[in-house]
């Protein structure tokens, strides 16, 4: 359904490695991908996929404003900005792997799954976005959410399109609330207002109720999917937030009802007029309430 063009990611994404790796860890790359391509063994793919960060090292990729554009026109929601070397690396030798027999190269991909370790699971979640019959992959992505490790599970939920494209209605919503659960932020999940539903913001409500009974604070980001579904048992929540001290859970309200059909949210809203107009001059948006929230979290 969302087939990304194999020819494009392996010249963009090799174009990356080359800004990035050291000369000794291209020459080694490269004769590991001419070996693959002119005489593929998976005895030989195993290997290589398995000694990547002896030859490469994983210092972080530094991207440019047009190679993170780049990323996207390759596949919205696509970004390799929090990518590593090795990490890179790897998803080169997944996109050298031959699929035109299918059967095979979900085998071998499968495979790699099942004796992962933390690195190469890292590689696999993200590079799903950019694998051959990607519907293939909906049950590895549900399984990577339910991972205690939080580098696997950014992987597949952070800067990722794969899951919004793909993911049913109850993975997603278990993605989303993972990922205010361990305190990741909201706005780097691709896809996040297109695939909010009734369901998710129920879900959100009770956990914020769950966190409010126990004493403790609620992100604001967590109202972002509960704007465009708010009744009354929700606008209750709405008003709880601007009863609270002005700053981020005000913008958060405000942002809610801006977003909100409801005629009470809407008059909730006009009682603050001051926020009503920052959102209209696109001073408040979810963005900047969770680049804020993360910066003083």
């Amino acid at each position: 359904m969302y087939q990304t063009d194999l020819n494009q990611a392996k010249s963009f994404l090799f174009n990356l490695f080359r800004q990035n790796a050291t000369p000794a860890a291209q020459d080694w790359l490269s004769q590991k991908l001419t070996l693959l391509d002119t005489a593929f063994s998976e005895k030989d793919f195993y290997l290589a996929f398995s000694a990547v960060p002896r030859f490469t090292g994983k210092t972080p990729l530094q991207l440019t404003a047009a190679s993170i554009a780049e990323a996207d026109q390759l596949r919205t929601g696509f970004s390799p900005a929090a990518w590593t070397v090795d990490q890179l690396a790897r998803t080169l030798l997944l996109l050298a792997l031959p699929y035109e027999e299918k059967e095979r190269f979900l085998k071998i991909i499968n495979q790699l799954y099942n004796t992962a370790d933390m690195g190469e699971l890292v590689a696999l979640y993200a590079s799903l976005p950019l694998l051959p019959y990607p519907e293939a992959f909906k049950a590895r992505a549900a399984e990577g959410i339910r991972t205690n490790i939080g580098s696997v599970f950014e992987a597949i939920a952070l800067h990722n399109p794969y899951p919004a494209d793909y993911l049913e209605e109850g993975a997603w919503n278990q993605l989303v609330l993972k990922t205010i659960f361990t305190g990741k932020p909201l706005f780097k999940i691709y896809g996040l207002d297109k695939r909010s539903n009734p369901a998710l913001a129920r879900m959100l409500s009770d956990y914020a109720h769950e966190r409010w009974a126990a004493g403790r604070t609620v992100t604001p980001e967590l109202w972002r999917p509960v704007g465009p579904f708010i009744e009354e048992r929700l606008l209750q929540d709405i008003k709880r937030l601007f009863a609270e001290p002005a700053g981020l859970q005000h913008e958060a309200a405000a942002l809610a009802c801006y977003q909100s059909n409801s005629t009470e949210a809407k008059n909730l809203l006009n009682d603050h007029p001051q926020l009503k107009q920052s959102i209209e001059n696109n001073e408040i948006t979810w963005e900047l309430i969770g680049t804020k929230n993360l910066a003083v979290s």
